[in-house]
């Protein structure tokens, strides 16, 4: 089976398409959106434990502080609840923190500012707004994200698996909804991740970082015509359950460190019960109260 992303995975590469969402189509009455780094690939930790916070601290010159900013970084990133913020609102409260306790952050406001206007947080929004302008630290954090990029390349294969029964859910999943990637990742690495595990397959269109806020993909699928309580997304941030929330879908969390449990429950329970109509409720509230209470 040759899905719509991979006959596109060239072109994907080599520009920003003008509308991402061009070539999808509603196939099914029911659709699940799933989330990449941290829920259906286990490759949260060893990015931001080898990729972001180490190339902040590069850029930035902060050798001198590194364990305190790099245990800042993780629990930003991936232990309470801002997990899974976007990379740049991440570099942003941090930089915050090292302005305040170590080192002076030259023209933050100035990253401040784009972090909290900016309609789309990419490097290619990031590019876009920098045009006609010389700031230092937007060239900064573009270089930062950058260098992030090429190190998340570089890691081994073995450190980018998607989590024990990953694939077994997507099967039964793809056989009764459509299923759209939505995360704030990079997209070429979602691809090649994704790929490499023959996952693409199980999906029908990838949503990263470039196509906008979660959100602001969530509600353009819904423009395709699902109803929205056949409508679900699975994540492991309070992100994607505000970004399930705000557009009135369902919410199936993936639990940081019980995540071979959470898919083995999905199939086991969730599942069919999204399909029949009984899952919003008591169950989607149990749900989010374990969600809740693993991330405090």
């Amino acid at each position: 089976m040759t899905s719509y992303i991979t006959r596109n995975y060239e072109a994907l590469e080599e520009r920003r398409m003008t509308d991402i969402f061009e070539g999808f189509k509603k196939k099914k009455d029911y659709l699940v959106c799933i989330d990449s780094d941290g829920c259906a690939m286990d490759t949260m930790d060893i990015k931001h434990i080898s990729c972001f916070g180490p190339c902040l601290i590069y850029i930035w010159e902060l050798e001198k502080w590194k364990d305190q900013v790099q245990k800042r970084w993780n629990e930003i990133n991936l232990y309470t609840m801002s997990r899974g913020i976007n990379r740049f609102k991440g570099l942003e409260a941090t930089l915050r923190e090292v302005d305040t306790r170590y080192k002076k952050i030259d023209g933050l406001e100035e990253l401040t500012t784009w972090v909290n206007t900016a309609e789309e947080l990419s490097n290619n929004s990031l590019k876009e707004y920098m045009e006609g302008r010389r700031n230092q630290i937007l060239q900064m954090a573009l270089e930062w994200s950058e260098r992030v990029n090429r190190q998340v390349e570089m890691l081994p294969k073995k450190a980018k698996m998607p989590f024990p029964g990953v694939e077994k859910g997507l099967q039964a999943i793809h056989q009764a909804a459509d299923v759209a990637i939505v995360s704030s990742a990079n997209q070429q690495a979602i691809i090649e991740e994704w790929k490499e595990y023959g996952l693409l397959e199980y999906t029908d269109i990838v949503l990263s970082q470039d196509a906008g806020s979660k959100s602001y993909c969530i509600k353009r699928l819904l423009t395709y015509g699902y109803e929205k309580e056949q409508v679900l997304m699975i994540g492991d941030a309070p992100g994607d359950w505000e970004a399930a929330n705000s557009n009135g879908i369902l919410y199936y969390p993936i639990l940081v460190k019980k995540e071979m449990n959470s898919w083995s429950r999905i199939l086991d329970e969730g599942l069919d019960k999204f399909l029949i109509g009984s899952y919003k409720g008591t169950y989607q509230k149990q749900r989010i109260e374990e969600f809740e209470e693993n991330l405090t």
